[in-house]
């Protein structure tokens, strides 16, 4: 009975690209939120600063696990290691790559080598992303579709959006924090996946699918894609206060942590759907 269970809500739906449901999706955010911790506890044992810079440093690598998400979906790996490639195992696969480069850049840095490890690493998950888009752009050019204006529709509504939320925040709550850069970045990256959501499911010519569950059963009552603006803002707006009175509380390294996590849950979703939309995968 446990292996049946297993079976059917965590191993299948990998590997047949299954719908989430209630059981998965509330695994996965306390495993989510496990790590964040566990992390956390690794960073401060081995006495890496949780800084802003630090977050910089990372955002190539959640970029990667966008760009690395796409490639499952071109289906070029045909064997049961494209699972590695998929919701939630990547994040494990990116963590595997990234923790001891971020190690080696580090003990790099101490013995002089480098001069600045968060520079280093993030180069690496730069260089890393770079490549994997110039394999996706290969596999668009030699194959399947590469149409460069559903990328600039999508990034355009993002970037509207996005300010749009800005400024009824910024103007029309007073919050003047979320000036910070890192704020405007969480934003975006939400706006960003709600953005290639909506056009994907109501515009493009191959229509896509919601897997969340609330995502897609408010897809199903309202009959369009375009809710999930309304949702993101019922989840970011009370997300970002309660965020800022966690920071006052003076507890900064675990609170970048938090912020990097709710930063990757938009962003990466959001640059993947964007990218297999322009491939038409």
């Amino acid at each position: 009975m446990i292996r049946e269970f297993i079976y059917k809500y965590y191993i299948d739906p990998i590997r047949y690209g299954h719908p989430y449901t209630l059981v998965d999706t509330l695994t996965y955010a306390i495993i989510l939120l496990a790590f964040i911790w566990l992390i956390y506890r690794w960073l401060e044992a081995n006495k890496i600063a949780i800084d802003r810079s630090f977050i910089y440093a990372l955002i190539p690598w959640v970029i990667l696990g966008g760009c690395l998400r796409v490639v499952e979906d071109t289906g070029v790996i045909t064997s049961d290691l494209h699972m590695i490639f998929t919701t939630p195992l990547i994040f494990f696969l990116i963590l595997s790559i990234a923790m001891p480069m971020l190690y080696l850049a580090t003990i790099c840095e101490r013995r002089l080598i480098i001069g600045s490890w968060k520079l280093a690493f993030g180069g690496i998950g730069l260089s890393l992303s770079a490549v994997t888009l110039a394999f996706l752009t290969w596999h668009g050019l030699n194959g399947a579709h590469l149409d460069l204006q559903v990328a600039a529709v999508i990034l355009t509504m993002a970037s509207l959006t996005t300010t749009l939320l800005y400024g009824i925040i910024r103007y029309g709550f007073g919050w003047k924090y979320v000036e910070d850069r890192l704020y405007q970045l969480l934003i975006f990256g939400h706006m960003l996946d709600a953005s290639a959501t909506s056009y994907g499911i109501d515009l493009h010519q191959v229509r896509y699918s919601e897997q969340h569950v609330v995502g897609s059963a408010l897809i199903d009552i309202t009959g369009t894609a375009f809710v999930m603006f309304p949702l993101k803002l019922v989840v970011l707006i009370p997300g970002i206060y309660i965020l800022e009175l966690y920071r006052r509380e003076g507890v900064s390294g675990i609170w970048y942590l938090i912020l990097l996590a709710m930063i990757m849950v938009g962003l990466a979703p959001g640059i993947r759907d964007m990218l297999r939309m322009v491939l038409y995968v």
